[in-house]
């Protein structure tokens, strides 16, 4: 039986994934607002934290977010060891074009989507994403995300890593399950819905004045 990947993520109301967790996580880019999630955090995202995180799951990971993980869980003490103790249990698959060593016990390296896909139809416990902002424009193009969990901060970031990057198809997401947290953070989970249609006929006919068709002629000549 194929597996599932389930991919969640943090986010801004302007899109920012980046470095959630704290301050020296990910300062790329002049990013100043490491550990934004835990200067706001929400009490109300912990059923849908524990949910993913609960049985048996790989993780599937990009390299900097391994590293990340990889520098901090086999480490934590008291509340968090737990946590800990099942990442260092799970398998990590991680998605790498470069071939620096993968030091965290049961590490192992994919080098493109195709990897991806063989992985989910072996046999195995789902694949889990956390974070890994790179990952998600190849997945999405590849139609190999099963369920999307975004959890999205009244907060806005002005800068900052986006969940989807260069890349990202274009594509339709099918909403399966939404709540609005008592702090105003939306938790919406998505499947992939197929292609976007093509513009109806019952839509508005496109302009055909004068003044559209010079505004179109602007656009082409780069005046507009």
């Amino acid at each position: 039986m194929a597996r599932l990947i389930k991919a969640s993520a943090f986010l801004s109301l302007d899109g920012v994934m980046q470095a959630p967790g704290g301050p020296t996580e990910d300062p790329t880019g002049g990013f100043e607002e490491g550990g934004w999630v835990f200067k706001m955090w929400d009490e109300g995202i912990e059923p849908t934290l524990g949910s993913l995180f609960s049985g048996e799951y790989d993780l599937l990971l990009g390299r900097r977010t391994y590293d990340i993980f990889a520098a901090y869980w086999p480490y934590v003490e008291g509340e968090e060891k737990p946590m800990g103790e099942a990442f260092d249990r799970a398998a990590k698959y991680v998605l790498t074009r470069g071939d620096r060593p993968l030091e965290w016990q049961n590490s192992h390296r994919l080098t493109g989507m195709e990897d991806v896909a063989r992985l989910k139809e072996s046999d195995g416990p789902d694949l889990v994403i956390q974070g890994s902002s790179t990952l998600y424009p190849g997945l999405l193009a590849a139609g190999l995300v099963d369920t999307l969990i975004l959890m999205t901060y009244p907060v806005t970031l002005g800068r900052g890593k986006r969940l989807f990057g260069e890349g990202t198809p274009v594509d339709r997401l099918e909403m399966t399950d939404h709540c609005v947290t008592a702090k105003g953070t939306m938790i919406a989970t998505y499947r992939l819905g197929g292609t976007l249609p093509p513009y109806p006929d019952e839509a508005p006919n496109p302009a055909t004045s004068e003044r559209e068709i010079a505004r179109r002629a602007a656009m082409a000549e780069g005046r507009w």
